[in-house]
């Protein structure tokens, strides 16, 4: 399973063509993709459309959905975002840690076109696809 981000989404039904909108295509075709509560959320309140809005509601409906923030999560993604602290990187985006710590604990690989998740790669070993 890879988990999509909402950046990729965004892209991919603004009919942005990049890799990894590309890849989302190849996602689809082989029916690997979850998302998580955050990422429906960041997704369809971003349509002003309320046709489009309702044909995406459904897409997204069909994926597996994980509800991704619980209380061990919550503490486990202050630690990540700390830790990147220390080394000196300061996320912009709190959601990007939780999504990105929920991947590290589930062992499930992220499709993103997000420089967020990038010191999550490096620093944490967060799995991406490219």
């Amino acid at each position: 399973m890879v988990m999509v981000d909402s950046s990729v989404f965004i892209n991919f039904f603004n009919n942005i063509v990049n890799s990894e909108t590309y890849k989302l295509d190849e996602l689809l075709q082989g029916g690997e993709v979850c998302i998580g509560d955050y990422i429906l959320a960041e997704v369809l309140q971003g349509i002003r459309n309320d046709n489009q809005y309702g044909t995406v509601r459904k897409m997204m409906g069909a994926f597996d959905c994980f509800n991704i923030l619980n209380k061990k999560l919550a503490i486990r993604s202050a630690e990540n975002y700390r830790l990147l602290r220390k080394r000196g990187v300061t996320v912009r985006k709190t959601v990007d840690v939780i999504i990105g710590t929920f991947c590290l604990e589930n062992d499930l690989r992220l499709l993103h076109n997000d420089k967020d998740f990038k010191p999550l790669e490096k620093y944490l070993g967060l799995k991406t696809v490219n």
